[in-house]
């Protein structure tokens, strides 16, 4: 094998395979960095919300058809509810229910007040909430309420007060550390609860409850009062629906949902990430033809000596191996510095990622390695077996 080497080594190109290693790195980079960050940032757009179940929409009535100037209300009526329950196409409908007296509250964050204001709360059906039950309830007498809080509250703190406070960013992992107070007027009673922050939602913007929880302080703080929901929750087995859609134009509702445009953001998403997966599996391309153009150059200067070894008994394969060997050596090393820099690139990324969405988990190197892994065999079978072939008709040519 030496000896073959030493025959074959002559006429090597050293900047034609410089010129194909750092094309096919570049390639292989681009194409593993590629989809380990569509793997990474998808969650960001899709996630479900954790804490309310992801087939259910909320509805409302739009705002700006002349409700206001014909006098109609955008509370939805007894009937209206019936009415949308008996469609075939809807499953369930639970209602919102609002707090009807007077509170404020306040969030701090290690000892850190952050919030004071007049908030209002809101509760759902229980079979709404993708809560552990042990976690969301509520026991008459009790001055602990958990709550659900939007996750634009969060935002504010991370991207605002905690940066210039130089605080801990919250995550859904340090529920703890938020203090949560509430203080309550109506009915001639001033009460204070603590509350319990069980997690952070999305779909919603307003203080979730648990429902024991409003309808007892609704009849405790405000008994003669009541309002009709002015949103509801809805059950569909197809959001899309073509029915359910034309019933919602005639109807005047409009959905409070942002999956749609996640969808969207995904798509984008996806069509820049097809965009450069194509762009790096063309200079891949251009590298494997560099490095065949280069292996054929070699073959084509030592085909004298080829055809020498041949004729004193060498198989061809083991004319071959030489070239082979390069090969493989060469994606070898390009597989292995491809995962070390998409690595560090993805360390970067991620440090920039977790400072603007906090909660969102590192998902694991292994698309990238597949991946990596995938070329690097199919490449490596493609060169070994243009190779081979080349030595293969050298050698029918003499014969």
């Amino acid at each position: 094998m030496s000896l073959v080497w030493k025959l074959l080594r002559q006429h090597i190109s050293i900047p034609q395979f410089i010129g194909f290693f750092f094309a096919n790195l570049l390639g292989m980079v681009i194409v593993l960095l590629g989809i380990q960050f569509y793997r990474d940032v998808l969650p960001v757009f899709t996630a479900d919300d954790s804490f309310m179940k992801s087939d259910f929409v909320i509805l409302s009535k739009k705002i700006g058809t002349g409700n206001t100037i014909s006098g109609r209300s955008n509370a939805f009526t007894a009937s209206e509810i019936d009415e949308l329950s008996s469609q075939p196409y809807v499953t369930k409908v639970g209602q919102f229910t609002r707090a009807e007296y007077k509170l404020d509250a306040s969030m701090g964050v290690g000892g850190q007040s952050i919030l004071n204001s007049e908030l209002f709360f809101e509760s759902v059906p229980d079979e709404f909430i993708d809560v552990p039950l042990d976690e969301w309830t509520f026991t008459e007498g009790s001055k602990e309420v958990p709550v659900i809080i939007p996750r634009t509250y969060i935002n504010m703190y991370n991207f605002g007060f905690a940066q210039t406070h130089s605080l801990p960013k919250i995550s859904e992992g340090l529920l703890g550390m938020i203090d949560f107070h509430i203080y309550i007027h109506g009915n001639g009673l001033h009460d204070e609860y603590k509350g319990r922050v069980v997690g952070f939602s999305h779909r919603l913007n307003s203080i979730l409850v648990p429902h024991a929880f409003m309808q007892w302080s609704n009849n405790t703080y405000a008994p003669a009062e009541h309002s009709d929901p002015t949103r509801l929750l809805v059950q569909v087995s197809n959001p899309a629906d073509e029915q359910f859609t034309r019933m919602m134009d005639n109807k005047g509702y409009e959905m409070e949902d942002d999956r749609l445009d996640a969808e969207k953001t995904a798509y984008f998403l996806r069509l820049v990430v097809s965009i450069v997966l194509i762009i790096g599996l063309v200079i891949s391309l251009l590298s494997f033809y560099i490095l065949m153009l280069s292996i054929f150059l070699l073959v084509q200067k030592n085909t004298t000596k080829l055809e020498n070894l041949l004729l004193i008994g060498y198989s061809p394969s083991r004319v071959a191996r030489p070239y082979q060997l390069l090969t493989v050596g060469l994606n070898v090393a390009v597989l292995i510095i491809a995962f070390v820099v998409v690595w560090l690139l993805r360390r970067y990324y991620m440090g920039i990622l977790e400072s603007i969405f906090p909660e969102i988990a590192e998902g694991a190197f292994l698309p990238a390695l597949l991946t990596g892994l995938v070329l690097f065999i199919l490449v490596t079978l493609m060169n070994v077996a243009v190779i081979r072939r080349k030595i293969d008709s050298i050698w029918r040519k003499r014969k």
